[in-house]
């Protein structure tokens, strides 16, 4: 063999290696890799790139011949709760998770299962997630695959295994802390975030090395509620910046919340890192800080050095933080034109309604428009960057309706950009809500503690005030120019709560939505070209990727999430049904079976054995204690739907549940830390009220429906 020859071999095998596909060595994610995704057809990150704006310079699909997309194969899961991760394929494998933070790896060809791994969560830590047991995804770097666990875990997989090659506990067991959102990797670190600000725990971000599991340095996002320094990388911005911004003793009881529990994104250029910090605990500012200060970093974007955790700006939406409006929504970076000059911009469409355009050099605000219905706030000051309050708008003295909720504008969905169309699609949603002061609040360990009055949005009896309510909340698609701060073009959904969003150089925007429909859009337009119906709901964003010269579209499928739970009176009324992963590509042939829909027989009032239980204080713990998973006035179908429950029927049987967690197993964890046995029997018996009316009004609407 010759030496060119030789040199020729060689550089092959190096070039090979380097993609992961020498030696069977898969999953050889970097940095370098990573930033030069434009150029070649893998989807690398949950995000797609570091910029995180999940659009793909793909087009083989586009929108000449988008209607001839099809099944290419799917994969049914053990699971049925909500389904939320970003597939991410490397190397021709596809990796995802599911509900309950269990991995999965395929080959991303064919569909065959590569390996799966189940992290074995206990079914009872399902109570302190508020918003299902869901997993946003993984992050895949130099041969290792990451994710983060619901009791608080991270842990690397072998990606050619699936095998544990290391685990670290990144959270107090003994704290309601969860993990729901996807690590990212900068420079060999991994980054992960917490959540379970409702219940009360204090927020931070932790680095760790890639390698051994080692954590590098953490950043806390709320002050230390004993008054000293942790030994952090947030020591200093505490003393300097932070801590003289808290006021009262209930944060120091709670921790004060701050989570950052999902979005993260990375600009190597400036070798800054951006996370979104989430609301803090209560929700009240009155109650968490005696309605003083701004209570640094809650609803705060924050820029760090990924080195060291170093702090190098912050801007703050929602300072003294009153409704739940997180800035933990979805973070990306582009660069745009405004005013004549080039801008290196860093926008957020968090929960508050506004979206913000910031220089993420700085941290300069350079725009924020209402992109939904706002009623908390008239605008914000461009020169002080605060909101201009409503009179009114923090509930003190007076119960407020505001828009939006606490489910916000726009939740955790992710959105997309089009550098083509110089658009932001965003999956907006109207959901409003009555805040109401608690007046004597008591913090409640474990619980949720959000300081207004829950009970103020139980529902009505009457059926046209039930649908005048129902017709307030909705869903759009918002294609968004940040430039011009205003919608190019909207799409109206029917159902409120809808998936996230890609974008592709193909001329399209797909989306998934809540009444199970996966659609393809013109992005220019909002032109609706191609929709499959999955027959479940649908809330993931999808990802897209080539492989020997064909495009897919891949999307994990499966209700769930905040909306489900605690508004499924506003949705469509479904049962959980198994999730799925769906591929698809142009000329595509399979077919997914049919779903069974179960059939759940009404509890038969004749057997129910009479209890002395108190109806009218069972209504108020229901909703101090139960409304959040299974909506207000016991209307929830996604989780069981009470008002059909066998357990119902003896006091004992009800018992076994509520107080001696029979079911703890499957996520619903006993509630002996809060209720007693007098309280479980007034609970039965509310819950009783509202199973006869259910049958009641079914009853009537049977008799009215016009006969076959």
């Amino acid at each position: 063999m010759t030496v060119m020859r030789l040199a020729g071999v060689f550089a092959l095998t190096v070039l090979l290696a380097a993609c992961g596909q020498a030696g069977g060595k898969g999953g050889r994610v970097d940095g370098e890799r990573l930033a030069a995704a434009n150029a070649n057809g893998e989807w690398l990150a949950v995000g797609r790139t570091y910029d995180e704006q999940r659009y793909s310079p793909l087009d083989k699909i586009n929108i000449s011949n988008v209607k001839d997309l099809g099944l290419a194969w799917y994969h049914e899961f053990d699971t049925d709760r909500g389904q939320e991760a970003t597939p991410v394929m490397v190397d021709g494998v596809l990796y995802t998770t599911t509900a309950w933070s269990k991995v999965y790896a395929f080959d991303a060809r064919s569909g065959a299962l590569k390996w799966s791994y189940d992290p074995k969560v206990d079914g009872s830590k399902g109570f302190d997630a508020c918003c299902d047991v869901v997993n946003r995804g993984v992050a895949v770097w130099k041969g290792k695959v990451y994710f983060g666990t619901l009791d608080g875990r991270l842990i690397a997989l072998n990606a050619d295994s699936g095998k544990p090659a290391w685990s670290v506990q990144t959270t107090d067991n003994s704290k309601p802390y969860t993990i729901t959102g996807a690590p990212r990797i900068v420079k060999d670190k991994v980054l992960i975030g917490n959540g379970g600000a409702e219940y009360g725990v204090r927020g931070y971000v932790s680095a760790y090395d890639a390698a051994t599991g080692k954590m590098v340095w953490r950043f806390y996002t709320a002050p230390n509620p004993e008054g000293k320094p942790d030994g952090a990388a947030s020591d200093k911005i505490m003393a300097e910046k932070a801590s003289g911004t808290w006021f009262g003793e209930t944060w120091k009881k709670t921790g004060g919340g701050a989570t950052i529990w999902d979005s993260m994104a990375y600009d190597p250029a400036l070798d800054i890192v951006y996370l979104g910090v989430g609301n803090g605990t209560p929700w009240n500012h009155q109650k968490r800080s005696d309605g003083k200060g701004d209570n640094l970093f809650v609803s705060s974007i924050l820029a760090l050095k990924p080195d060291t955790g170093e702090y190098v700006w912050h801007y703050q939406t929602t300072p003294g933080e009153s409704w739940d409006y997180t800035a933990t929504q979805h973070i990306m970076l582009a660069d745009l034109t405004i005013g004549g000059q080039p801008r290196k911009v860093l926008m957020q469409a968090p929960k508050n309604g506004f979206f913000y355009v910031i220089d993420r050099a700085t941290g300069q605000l350079i725009s924020a428009n209402a992109y939904a219905p706002v009623t908390w706030a008239k605008g914000v000051d461009l020169k002080t960057g605060r909101p201009i309050e409503v009179e009114g708008a923090r509930y003190e003295n007076a119960p407020a309706m505001a828009l939006p909720g606490p489910l916000g504008a726009h939740n955790w969905h992710p959105m997309a950009f089009n550098p083509k169309e110089g658009l932001v699609y965003i999956p907006a949603h109207t959901a409003p809500f009555a805040y109401t002061n608690v007046k004597d609040f008591k913090y409640k360990a474990g619980a949720w503690n959000v300081g207004t009055d829950i009970l103020a949005n139980a529902l009505p009896d009457d059926a046209a005030q039930i649908k005048a309510i129902k017709a307030m909340y909705k869903g759009q698609l918002i294609a968004w120019d940040p430039v011009a701060g205003k919608p190019r073009w909207t799409v109206e959904h029917p159902f409120f709560w809808n998936g996230g969003i890609l974008s592709t150089a193909g001329g399209l925007v797909f989306q998934g939505a809540g009444e199970g429909d996966f659609v393809a859009y013109e992005a220019a337009t909002g032109k609706k070209l191609w929709s499959l119906d999955t027959g479940n709901g649908i809330v993931a964003a999808p990802s897209t990727y080539e492989l020997d010269g064909e495009q897919y579209v891949a999307l994990m499928v499966g209700y769930g999430g905040a909306g489900p739970t605690s508004a499924s009176i506003m949705l469509k009324d479904r049962p959980r049904l198994a999730g799925r992963l769906m591929v698809f590509k142009l000329g595509g042939k399979a077919t997914a079976k049919p779903y069974v829909i179960p059939e759940i027989p009404a509890l038969d009032l004749t057997q129910v054995v009479a209890g002395k239980g108190d109806a009218k204080n069972g209504f108020a713990l229901y909703h101090e204690n139960c409304q959040v998973c299974h909506g207000p006035s016991v209307s929830g179908t996604y989780l069981p739907d009470l008002r059909k429950s066998q357990m119902l029927l003896t006091a004992d049987s009800f018992k076994s549940v509520m107080l001696d967690g029979a079911l703890a197993s499957r996520g619903m964890a006993s509630f002996s830390r809060f209720l007693n046995a007098k309280e479980v029997e007034d609970l039965r018996a509310y819950i009783l009220t509202e199973s006869k009316k259910s049958q009641t009004r079914t009853a009537a609407g049977a008799a009215a429906s016009p006969k076959g």
